[in-house]
């Protein structure tokens, strides 16, 4: 795999990643949220903390996590119908929740939680390619606000926060390596590869697909490289919104 220079929308390098901006929204009841905007993808995120686990963890002394996520009906071109007119939620939409509720366990150690639900939702109010990425990145700094919430409220005596989770895509154009991509990258792109890390860079989910041809474990590991270099860029910017340093 080869990669060139500047030729994406707005002169972006095959390296770089969107412009990245999270806003802390401070309106509503939950306890974490976060607007995200990766480009012209933008996502709402909130964390809300309930007072009681899924009926298999009841009386277990852990706390548990899960997820929803849904697109509004503008968020698109083109506008489509709220999944509850419908009667039921899209695959798509299943699918990625429970990949953003299972990439975001891993950030947990739920036996310091006690017996509550850290709900996470996810609307995406904007699409343009990378909403689960947007949502797991946007997520992640929800559920951190929330977690000083309530230990500022001292509800919480130990931290259960383990690492800091972050997301990014990848793409291979037939020309080119393509970093954190559009949405009109990701419709072109041959192969296209979703990449969740921990802090030290541990994998917790690589979702990849070659629509057309194989390709080699070489170039598999081309992408996963250029994918840890625009990981380290987001989750500079979440730690930098978190005041981390």
């Amino acid at each position: 795999m080869k990669s060139k220079g500047a030729n994406r929308f707005e002169g972006r390098n095959f390296d770089s990643i969107r412009p990245c901006r999270m806003t802390e929204q401070t309106f509503g009841y939950a306890d974490g949220s976060v607007l995200i905007e990766f480009g012209q993808t933008k996502v709402l995120c909130n964390a809300t903390i309930l007072e009681s686990v899924p009926r298999f963890l009841k009386d277990k002394g852990q706390g548990w996590l899960t997820a929803e996520y849904a697109m509004l009906p503008t968020a698109t071109h083109t506008r489509s119908d709220r999944e509850s007119v419908k009667g039921k939620q899209q695959k798509r939409s299943i699918e990625i929740q429970r990949i953003i509720g299972r990439a975001l366990r891993q950030s947990l150690d739920l036996k310091k939680f006690g017996e509550r639900t850290i709900h996470i939702d996810c609307d995406v109010l904007q699409a343009d390619g990378g909403t689960r990425i947007a949502a797991i990145n946007g997520s992640m700094v929800a559920i951190i606000l929330a977690l000083r919430k309530l230990q500022y409220d001292k509800v919480l005596t130990k931290d259960p926060l383990l690492t800091i989770v972050t997301a990014i895509s990848i793409g291979w154009d037939g020309h080119q390596l393509l970093l954190d991509l559009d949405y009109q990258e990701d419709s072109r792109v041959d192969v296209d590869f979703n990449l969740i890390v921990d802090e030290q860079d541990r994998m917790i989910e690589i979702q990849g697909t070659a629509e057309h041809h194989p390709i080699s474990m070489t170039q598999v590991n081309e992408m996963i490289s250029l994918g840890l270099k625009g990981i380290q860029a987001v989750r500079d910017i979440q730690r930098k919104f978190l005041k981390i340093s």
